[in-house]
């Protein structure tokens, strides 16, 4: 084992846990490491916007007569 220095003493104590925390379950660990979507709902802001944009433009068409 190599040296430790000063952590010695305390090196081969056994570890009893946290006692102020119950254990997580496998599923509420790994929900905190699952990916998730910062931009929840932004797909359909963004098609909304779009929509709205296409509408816009369609009622601002000008037909220009040249002579």
């Amino acid at each position: 084992m190599k040296n430790t220095g000063k952590y010695d003493d305390i090196i081969k104590l056994p570890y009893h846990g946290v006692k102020k925390h119950h254990h997580m379950s496998l599923e509420a660990r790994s929900a905190q490491f699952a990916p998730f979507s910062a931009l929840t709902g932004y797909d359909e802001v963004i098609r909304e916007a779009i929509a709205t944009q296409q509408k816009n433009a369609e009622q601002c068409k000008v037909t220009i007569d040249y002579p």
